[in-house]
């Protein structure tokens, strides 16, 4: 009887992931774990020499510098990824733009541009590293990084845009994972709730208030550690997630759950 190791379903050696929003925050993290786990990764965001410093880091990986929110940039981005490493197999869409306004407040250009990013970009991604997946035989893993505004509404922070464009990701995952699940790719949608980043540096960590309303509100009592999010995301980007696909998994502390 061979002997049984349960780990390693979550490794990821030869196989090549990008991460998009890499530059910063939670993709900087995703970058490292993706790493840490085998896999070569492209990292993607606008700062050039932010995805420099990370790539000296890791063992193997390929700088792409570009803003999603261009029409051009989702074919640089996979044909990079295919000249340098001739495959896809993992996918992170987590690059994210937010506006904290009140609706009332919000033009529908602001609006748009939030959806241009948060939206267009990862349809535009999806589609893309899917195509590659399906024609290489091996199919692959995307992940769709959504947050708790895909869930429920939040109001006390209000961004209408950022709430749009999150809540449109779940379910653009799910009618994609549908679409391709006999095809080898497997959709599915992260969603953290309150994480320390730049995204929320000033908007919920650092205002004591905003940050004493959040305890509150989560059962849990506290924001989440960076580290929390590692296995969900090696979980859904993994084999170890092989027979799951077009689902949504928070990871928030039970925000979600009241």
């Amino acid at each position: 009887m061979a002997s049984l190791d349960p780990l390693a379903p979550f490794r990821l050696d030869g196989r090549v992931a990008i991460v998009t929003g890499a530059s910063a925050g939670l993709g900087t993290r995703f970058a490292r774990v993706l790493d840490a786990a085998g896999a070569s990764v492209v990292l993607v965001a606008r700062r050039a020499d932010r995805l420099e410093s990370l790539a000296a880091e890791l063992r193997d990986a390929l700088v792409v510098a570009c803003d999603l929110a261009s029409p051009e940039a989702p074919g640089r981005v996979v044909d990079a990824a295919i000249e340098g490493y001739d495959r896809i197999d993992v996918l992170v869409n987590n690059a994210g733009i937010n506006l904290v306004k009140a609706a009332t407040e919000e033009t529908v250009d602001e609006f748009r541009h939030e959806i241009d990013v948060n939206l267009i970009a990862p349809f535009a991604l999806s589609t893309l590293c899917a195509q590659s997946m399906i024609d290489s035989g091996r199919g692959g893993s995307i992940v769709n990084i959504a947050s708790i505004w895909a869930v429920v509404g939040v109001g006390q922070i209000p961004d209408a845009g950022y709430a749009a464009s999150k809540g449109a990701l779940a379910s653009m995952t799910r009618e994609l994972a549908a679409q391709w699940a006999r095809r080898g790719v497997r959709v599915n949608t992260l969603a953290p709730g309150w994480f320390h980043s730049e995204m929320t540096e000033g908007t919920m960590f650092g205002d004591e208030r905003a940050e004493k309303w959040m305890y509150t509100r989560t059962p849990m009592g506290r924001g989440g550690d960076e580290h929390e999010l590692d296995g969900a995301l090696l979980y859904l980007a993994s084999d170890a997630s092989s027979f799951v696909t077009g689902t949504l998994l928070p990871v928030d502390g039970g925000w979600t759950a009241v």
